[in-house]
């Protein structure tokens, strides 16, 4: 059985942070909103838990990662006060896009998180490459 290590879970989840970015666009290119919120959430959701994961915080569910990254990261000023309102606000759209019934985002909702996205990203990469 193979075995392995943090830097390889690490990775995994970077790379799956560019996967879910990626979709992200093709989605909205697609006009499909309600998954592209899903795609922008995930690639920041990856990204933060390669953080935390770096950092040897543990998080098992989606408010603990929210949590765990407001208290470490953006509460002591190392990530942006800005992309921590970006995680917060993509943790609840992906909430309603996903379990809310007869709901749709629009364009305007989608298009204009895609540069407060890459900043956060941006910023997580940063100190990852540290």
């Amino acid at each position: 059985m193979t075995q392995y290590n943090k830097e390889d879970y690490i990775n995994y989840r970077l790379i799956k942070a560019k996967e879910s970015l990626e979709s992200a666009k093709y989605l909205t290119k697609g006009k499909f909103w309600n998954a592209s919120i899903n795609r922008l959430y995930y690639s920041c959701f990856y990204v933060i838990n390669a953080l935390l994961l770096k950092n040897d915080i543990s998080a098992k569910t989606h408010r603990g990662v929210r949590s765990a990254f407001g208290e470490n990261f953006i509460r002591k000023n190392i990530i942006s006060q800005e992309s921590g309102r970006t995680f917060n606000k993509l943790f609840e759209m992906r909430n309603r896009g996903d379990y809310n019934d007869l709901f749709e985002f629009d364009e305007k909702s989608v298009v204009e998180l895609f540069k407060p996205v890459e900043k956060l990203i941006n910023e997580v990469n940063n100190l990852l490459s540290d």
